[in-house]
């Protein structure tokens, strides 16, 4: 008899987690939710192990187990909180498959731990790579774990390179909306408020992603990560602003060939392909009708308006813990946006401050990435209380 795969959710509170329980409950029969783990939405985290009655539910801001274990004993569910306790959750024998839906660096640590005990990962936190592709890459070599994409970019790229010879492929093409100023005059740049960055087009994302889909940060993280992910070389990866998000990347071959994946805006769709291993699941979702494919535009990133998307390759060409840098002071930086510390278009410039302040590791450790990470912060913290309007 078949046994649904037990599957871990590291972020489960967020727009990503949120989504993968909405897709794990229409196919009860495959998938099995083990384990919920949060930062520190406790309430929402209770709410959801109430729902689906996972075995085990962790809480990261140890000020807020106590409320959870109120909460969930009673009912038989296991709880923990701290970093240590979601890193050890990676090894249960009752995982199958981590879901990364957390943000940013946190999600590295438990990644690694996941990918050291055998666990296949649906990656939907593209810092683990961008942070430290390297140290990830060599894991994943002396490991049976698998790594499927859950970005709508890399798992189209993912989808494209299906029975395919990855020695014929010339390029990749990552596309991206644009955001909401992409058409703004430039000198209004420094004048959007965080409802503006906030407003994305075409995508329903939490708020540390929405920024950096309007700074375009994410497209450079994207360039870093499909790197490591496909083994290509940096020349090999371009950005092309799309408006539609319709085609959400493609693959382009040695012999002129082009293949894209299109779809809706919707991130069940690559939620659904990762869980499902590359299976494609029967979905009632809305369709991609026609009409919708009758005006797919495409156009070159402007350099001026979208000056962090250059950062992906320089990380790379740079290496060493170049894109560790950028990564700890975008968190930074971003937070600082949307508590309304900063403009706009601080993030940026605080990004290159901690680039030219924080010291440079040709070949990081891990333990050095560490360092560099909380080093970059420290910089990038001191650097906004110095900032003066």
């Amino acid at each position: 008899m078949y046994s649904p795969k037990k599957i871990a959710i590291l972020g489960s509170t967020g727009s990503i987690g949120t989504q993968t329980l909405d897709v794990t409950a229409r196919y009860p029969e495959l998938f099995d939710v083990t384990v919920l783990i949060a930062g520190s939405k406790v309430d929402t985290l209770i709410q959801q192990a109430i729902a689906r009655r996972p075995r085990m539910a962790i809480i990261a801001d140890e000020s807020k187990y106590l409320k959870l274990k109120q909460a969930l004993e009673p009912l038989g569910i296991l709880t923990g909180a701290g970093t240590q306790a979601v890193i050890d959750a990676m090894t249960l024998d009752y995982v199958d498959v981590v879901v990364t839906a957390t943000v940013g660096y946190s999600g590295l640590a438990p990644t690694l731990r996941a990918i050291n005990a055998g666990k296949d990962i649906a990656l939907a936190n593209k810092e683990t790579l961008v942070v430290a592709g390297d140290i990830v890459t060599d894991a994943l070599n002396q490991s049976k774990s698998k790594v499927i994409p859950v970005d709508s970019e890399h798992s189209a790229i993912y989808q494209c390179l299906v029975g395919e010879d990855h020695q014929r492929v010339k390029k990749l093409i990552i596309t991206a909306s644009g955001g909401p100023f992409r058409k703004l005059p430039l000198e209004e740049l420094d004048k959007v408020t965080v409802a503006d960055a906030l407003h994305h087009p075409n995508w329903s994302m939490g708020a540390k992603i929405t920024i950096d889909s309007a700074t375009m940060v994410n497209k450079a993280f994207e360039i870093i990560e499909a790197r490591w992910l496909f083994d290509v070389k940096p020349s090999q990866i371009e950005a092309v602003v799309h408006p539609q998000s319709i085609i959400h990347s493609m693959v382009e071959f040695v012999d002129g060939a082009i293949k894209a994946q299109l779809g809706t805006p919707d991130m069940r769709l690559p939620i659904r392909y990762a869980l499902g291993d590359a299976t494609r699941l029967y979905s009632a979702d809305k369709e991609l009708s026609l009409e919708n494919m009758s005006n797919l535009t495409f156009e070159r990133p402007d350099a001026d308006r979208f000056p962090a998307i250059k950062l992906g390759h320089q990380a790379l060409e740079r290496g060493g813990n170049t894109a560790c840098i950028i990564n700890a002071a975008n968190e930074v930086a971003v937070a600082a946006f949307l508590n309304n510390q900063i403009k706009f278009t601080d993030i940026y410039r605080l990004i290159i401050y901690a680039l030219d302040n924080a010291p440079y590791i040709s070949r990081p450790t891990y333990d050095d990435y560490v360092a560099s990470n909380r080093l970059a912060r420290e910089i990038t913290v001191q650097r906004i209380k110095n900032i003066q309007y």
